[in-house]
């Protein structure tokens, strides 16, 4: 680990300039846009703290074979010698980033460890420095993926139980980095080397909802009946693979029914577009392709947008002869995962920033965008926070083919119990940009402006450190 980092570049730049007795201004101007980046002063921290809160759902949440009926709100508070402090957010899902820990130990015992995961990262940065956050996620992610496989007793973690667990440490880095070298813009915060695939300026961002197993039907009729033009239909319910996919079935045949009729001005076809999400439910093609002309066979094939993460990861299953658009979501847990998706014919990538960090996010949106692979942002059910810590990216990523609009998941809005008590704790809660209208994020220049308000002081969030 790169704990005895100490010297920042520009430093460096000083020293090569009292050597060749040239100037700052005078350097060619290649070299200063070259070490642009590297000029930043590095992320120092003193110290480090960590709690969370555990927040309630209105109901049961189903998807990837299981329930939640609650969320850890997980807040880590980083410090400098300089008396900057900044406050980062994550949301725990064991059930998403591994769902044999959330089976082996239930849903409180799981995210207990996931928690560990998060405290054992505060011991290693707690007065350590680093190039930059994407640095300190590089050197601690083996460490914390190690300590999770010791302390959850499965030598096949993955990587993402790790990732999930270090999104407040990584969001407050990012934070007290910005500050450390006066950055006050989201765009600012994204290093050159990444700006590429995060550099487009959506004026409007689709607010996706969320069909779980537990969603009820007038739930689904309003959905509908609210103006949203995609829809996320989670699929691959609990139980056999034959089980699974006469439930999906039926699921779909009932959804459709509700849904098929209703008009959308804003869908590009007229009609609701589907965004099935399997979570790795899948243990063969043939048994998705069954699924899939199950929908055509009920005229839903038409309607369907995207299929998200159908297999589960280990099947290393060729998915270019599928005739639906694909994306990859926990299998591309790194940036060297998603280009083994890629190359195995997924294409599309859903980014979760409020799930795997920042850091990585950054890093698997370069290698989607250098082999022309279109993004979106999927959700983890989080805090209003960090929708837009999600919608900052959302907003930067040019829109899936035959769409004209960003594509972010949120169903926050559905699922919290305290969904509006949770809005005051954003200091930019009740933003034009986080009011949806027909199912679209308006963003007018001040969500860019403004940053969504990330820079802002979470004060609640804060007050939880204060004894």
């Amino acid at each position: 680990m790169n704990s005895n980092y100490k010297t920042s570049r520009r430093s460096f730049v000083q020293k090569i300039t009292l050597l060749t007795g040239a100037t700052t201004l005078g350097l060619p101007n290649i070299m200063m846009a070259q070490n642009k980046n590297q000029l930043k002063n590095p992320l120092s921290i003193d110290r480090a703290e960590v709690t969370f809160e555990r927040e309630p759902l209105i109901h049961s949440y189903g998807f990837k074979g299981g329930y939640i009926t609650r969320l850890w709100q997980v807040v880590t508070q980083l410090q400098d010698t300089s008396g900057n402090s900044t406050i980062g957010l994550g949301i725990q899902s064991p059930l998403w980033s591994d769902f044999k820990v959330a089976s082996q130990w239930g849903e409180s015992g799981s995210s207990s460890l996931m928690y560990n995961l998060t405290n054992r990262a505060i011991q290693l940065v707690r007065g350590q420095s680093f190039e930059s956050p994407i640095h300190m996620i590089d050197d601690i992610l083996d460490e914390i993926h190690n300590y999770g496989i010791k302390i959850t007793n499965n030598p096949n973690l993955r990587k993402t139980f790790a990732l999930n667990a270090l999104v407040s440490v990584d969001s407050a880095a990012w934070l007290l980095y910005a500050k450390q070298n006066k950055i006050t813009s989201f765009d600012n915060l994204i290093p050159n080397k990444y700006k590429p695939g995060l550099s487009y300026k959506n004026k409007r961002v689709v607010s996706v909802p969320s069909i779980s197993y537990s969603t009820s039907e007038p739930e689904i009729t309003k959905l509908g009946e609210a103006g949203n033009y995609v829809i996320k239909i989670k699929i691959g319910y609990p139980g056999s693979q034959q089980e699974m996919l006469r439930k999906d079935m039926e699921r779909i045949n009932l959804i459709h029914k509700k849904l098929s009729a209703i008009q959308s001005k804003n869908s590009p076809t007229g009609k609701i577009l589907y965004y099935l999400d399997a979570n790795g439910r899948y243990q063969s093609k043939d048994t998705l392709l069954r699924y899939l002309d199950h929908c055509k066979k009920i005229g839903a094939f038409e309607q369907l947008l995207i299929v998200e993460e159908p297999f589960a990861e280990d099947l290393k299953i060729d998915v270019s002869d599928i005739d639906v658009k694909l994306a990859a979501d926990e299998s591309a847990h790194t940036d060297k995962d998603a280009l083994e998706r890629i190359e195995m014919g997924y294409s599309a990538i859903a980014l979760k920033p409020i799930a795997k960090t920042l850091s990585m996010t950054m890093k698997i949106v370069k290698e989607a965008y250098k082999h022309n692979i279109p993004c979106l942002c999927a959700d983890l059910t989080v805090n209003p926070v960090m929708v837009d810590w999600n919608k900052s990216v959302a907003a930067r990523l040019t829109p899936l083919p035959g769409l004209k609009d960003g594509l972010l998941e949120t169903n926050g809005a559905q699922n919290y119990k305290n969904w509006e008590t949770m809005i005051g704790y954003h200091p930019k809660g009740k933003a034009s940009w986080n009011k949806p209208v027909n199912g679209i994020f308006n963003l007018k220049e001040e969500f860019y402006s403004e940053s969504a308000g990330i820079f802002l002081p979470l004060d609640y969030y804060a007050s939880l450190f204060k004894h």
